[in-house]
């Protein structure tokens, strides 16, 4: 499990897969000065529910990943991302969609 950590106090548990889409989509958005909100549930087991958190240029993030190696991004699983996070409800963990077949080359 890798972790987002908002604000040097927040600390939230994301797969290094997802954790590794969410930064894409993040950087994206904060390289273009955009703030917006990132909601994700927790584990039902834990109880807590939904959370939602403001992500701002000025608010300190930082990605530890479990995994020395980076994963190999799924462009479609970051265009449904960048989807939500261009709402007004912002950005929210999808589901990841399969990744088209591989074509062949003759």
């Amino acid at each position: 499990m890798g972790r987002l950590t908002y604000n040097s106090r927040m600390n939230i548990d994301f797969a290094d897969r997802t954790l590794a889409h969410l930064q894409s989509v993040i950087n994206t958005k904060l390289q273009r000065a955009e703030g917006f909100h990132f909601t994700w549930a927790d584990d039902p087991a834990g109880g807590s529910g939904r959370n939602t958190i403001w992500i701002h240029p000025g608010i300190p993030l930082s990605f530890t990943f479990t995994s020395s190696k980076q994963a190999l991004l799924n462009q479609r699983w970051l265009e449904a991302l960048i989807r939500t996070a261009n709402t007004v409800t912002g950005l929210e963990v999808v589901p990841e969609p399969p990744r088209p077949p591989a074509t062949a080359h003759a």
